[in-house]
């Protein structure tokens, strides 16, 4: 296929998701959230967790809510390991267990102490001078791992861009945080550019991706993500993340009619 028409067909994929409810997604959680104080530590959670199916991960991230009935702000804000951790329990999650969310709630207490909001965290190792925001992804990686020594399981929620982990967890909640549209928030599009994004490249990406011979490297990986993402670029240099939920959505659509 030539680029004219690899860019008809990724707009219209574009124009088809590109309103709220499209798909079942854990995005719309966010959507309900009256704060970007809620908005930004729901989505952090949220990303963490998106791994497996969508309906399990939006189950997951519910309960959490229906315990705090939204309050999610003031609930980290104010969160006690030994006083607090008595509403975290039962939330056991496939890789991760139960004291790894208890781990991850105190991780973020610790970034609002020290840094105010994840925002301000991220961009003290934000450069506009960069091309992508590999470097600032990495450094905002370190410092959330540097606030806790627990073990792997932990760490898996939290990946780090240089040992070539595709990080599509993290790169999703900036696309949540830095796009503006229909389905992503934008509430941090004002200090950081959505033109240096990386594509967040899950299972469902790499095949379309693969599918449509948008990159030739078979090993799913941060190169893939990066080679990917500049291939994107070609089609809207300003914007290339925009194509993420609908070529993940378009593969699970796909596989739900293979099922059936």
């Amino acid at each position: 296929m030539d680029k004219e028409n690899l860019k008809n067909l990724l707009d219209l994929l574009y124009l088809k998701y590109n309103y709220k409810n499209s798909d079942i997604d854990p995005i719309w959680l966010l959507h309900e959230m009256k704060s970007n104080e809620d908005i930004e530590l729901l989505g952090f959670i949220a990303s963490c967790y998106s791994y497996g199916r969508v309906e399990q991960i939006i189950s997951h991230i519910k309960k959490f809510l229906k315990i705090l009935n939204k309050q999610i702000y003031g609930f980290i804000s104010n969160f006690d390991k030994l006083r607090d951790k008595k509403y975290c329990i039962g939330f056991n999650y496939r890789f991760n267990n139960n004291d790894d969310f208890i781990e991850l709630i105190s991780v973020l207490h610790k970034v609002i102490v020290k840094y105010g909001n994840l925002k301000n965290l991220f961009i003290s190792g934000y450069n506009s001078d960069c091309d992508t925001i590999f470097y600032a992804l990495n450094d905002f990686s370190k410092k959330l791992n540097n606030f806790s020594k627990k073990n792997d399981s932990f760490r898996y929620l939290i990946p780090i861009p240089e040992n070539n982990s595709t990080c599509k967890r993290l790169n999703l909640f900036l696309r949540w945080m830095v796009r503006k549209d229909k389905i992503d928030l934008g509430i941090w599009g004002k200090e950081v550019s959505r033109s240096k994004l990386i594509i967040p490249v899950d299972i469902h990406v790499y095949r379309q991706a693969i599918n449509l011979r948008l990159v030739e490297r078979k090993s799913c990986d941060m190169k893939f993500a990066l080679n990917l993402t500049e291939k994107l670029k070609l089609f809207d240099p300003v914007d290339p993340v925009k194509y993420d939920f609908s070529l993940c959505h378009l593969d699970i659509q796909n596989a739900r009619k293979s099922i059936n």
